[in-house]
């Protein structure tokens, strides 16, 4: 299993610098950063600084979005990262949630989602390519065959169809062996009914960790759940609670939650956080001591989860990194 961090952009420069090096050198092979450019600043700059400040782990945005950038520009900073720093750039990719709905504006479509990663690989690639209204097709004379993954974030049954026939790995916002699975399982029926390879399909599952006793790991992690449970709100009002597409421990658990407020997106102060229980935090994240974070992460692997990332927001990033370095990380990588 391989082991990520995951930064929002309130992290200082120097903070996150030092936690990735310090991630590097504890065994994580993955570095994401939150890409919701109001909200905190933009994550690509602290990319390329921690770039030139590690040798080995690799680095992305979790997520980015199709509507943010112009798809050639896009390409063009992706394809930027990863010669530079020898391919270890990465892309995380979803509809665009807090990025856009914070404007007031929708989320992309499926439909494309889907065209922006095979169009924006391609461009990565080298190859020459048409999107959108651009009356010439585009091609980067200094692209050198590079293939960037995409990884595609999901929970609805038709973006877990879209994450299996076109990326390279599903991000699975929760923390929830069974829903792992169940999520997983959706995205590589979609990949193999495709016709595609998918020996190599990454299940990545983003969550919080943290050590301690119930009680102080509960309030440091419970605004997860709040955050998830918007995500799960949309999928509900698409297919509803009785369509048996959405299983009834995800519509259960946000049927009194009342509303979200996207200037907090993923903060611990957002108001919206009553409907949370101590057993939907401990369900959704990794608690506890080191031997219960082994137990459930085994849980995780045996799902399918080829990858967990770790959303650090609570103010023991250093501990919690020093941990998984000592303790987790060597047990599943012997």
């Amino acid at each position: 299993m391989e082991f990520g961090i995951c930064f929002k952009g309130f992290v200082s420069h120097d903070r996150a610098r030092t936690l990735v090096k310090q991630a590097e050198d504890a065994g994580f092979d993955y570095c994401w950063f939150y890409d919701s450019h109001i909200l905190w600043r933009e994550c690509y700059p602290a990319i390329a600084m921690c770039m030139e400040h590690t040798s080995r782990i690799k680095f992305a945005p979790c997520v980015t979005n199709p509507n943010a950038r112009d798809w050639s520009l896009a390409a063009s900073l992706f394809g930027s990262l990863a010669k530079q720093s020898g391919g270890r750039f990465e892309v995380g990719l979803g509809r665009g949630d807090s990025s856009v709905r914070v404007m007031g504006k929708k989320p992309a479509t499926l439909a494309r989602v889907a065209e922006f990663t095979t169009k924006v690989k391609a461009m990565v690639r080298g190859e020459e390519v048409m999107y959108g209204e651009c009356p010439e097709p585009v091609q980067f004379p200094w692209a050198e065959g590079y293939e960037l993954p995409v990884y595609i974030g999901a929970y609805g049954p038709m973006a877990l169809k879209t994450a299996g026939e076109v990326g390279d790995g599903v991000i699975l916002q929760i923390g929830e062996p069974a829903l792992i699975k169940w999520l997983a399982d959706q995205a590589i029926a979609a990949g193999v009914e495709a016709g595609r390879d998918m020996s190599n399909f990454k299940i990545i599952a983003a969550a919080p960790a943290y050590f301690g006793d119930r009680e102080s790991c509960v309030e440091s992690t419970k605004w997860f759940p709040a955050m998830v449970g918007n995500h799960v709100a949309d999928i509900v009002e698409k297919y509803g609670t009785d369509s048996g597409l959405v299983p009834k421990s995800l519509t259960d658990y946000i049927e009194k939650r009342k509303g979200y407020d996207y200037s907090k997106h993923g903060q611990s102060d957002n108001p919206y956080l009553d409907f949370i229980t101590p057993e939907i935090v401990e369900s959704f994240c990794v608690l506890g001591e080191a031997e219960q974070h082994i137990v459930k992460l085994n849980h995780l692997k045996e799902a399918g989860t080829t990858q967990f990332n770790i959303y650090l927001d609570n103010g023991d990033e250093e501990n919690i990194i020093a941990q998984y370095g000592e303790h987790i990380i060597p047990h599943f990588k012997g």
